[in-house]
């Protein structure tokens, strides 16, 4: 039997709320070669260090460790920065 993460069943919720319509749809699946600015990416959301760290459910030195590039957000985490993203409402629900 598959296990199947609830995390992702709820992004991919979130996802489908976000981008009612499906050509507006993203599927992250970056290439490995693939450079995300993580700071740039929070900066978008228009939240603080510590108001994203709350949102993702990390610690403020978690959110540090991305933007200097020494820790790679997992599938889930990168999911849910681009929902806040593309979505500031989502972030502000998130962070209350």
């Amino acid at each position: 039997m598959e296990y199947k993460d609830p995390e992702f069943d709820l992004l991919g919720s979130l996802e489908q709320i976000v981008f009612k319509d499906a050509s507006q749809f993203v599927t992250l699946k970056p290439a490995a070669s693939t450079l995300i600015d993580f700071e740039q990416l929070r900066k978008g959301t228009g939240l603080k260090l510590d108001e994203f760290a709350r949102a993702m459910g990390v610690s403020v030195t978690m959110v540090k460790e991305w933007e200097s590039k020494r820790v790679r957000p997992s599938a889930t985490e990168l999911n849910l920065m681009r929902l806040m993203q593309a979505n500031p409402q989502v972030s502000r629900l998130l962070t209350d």
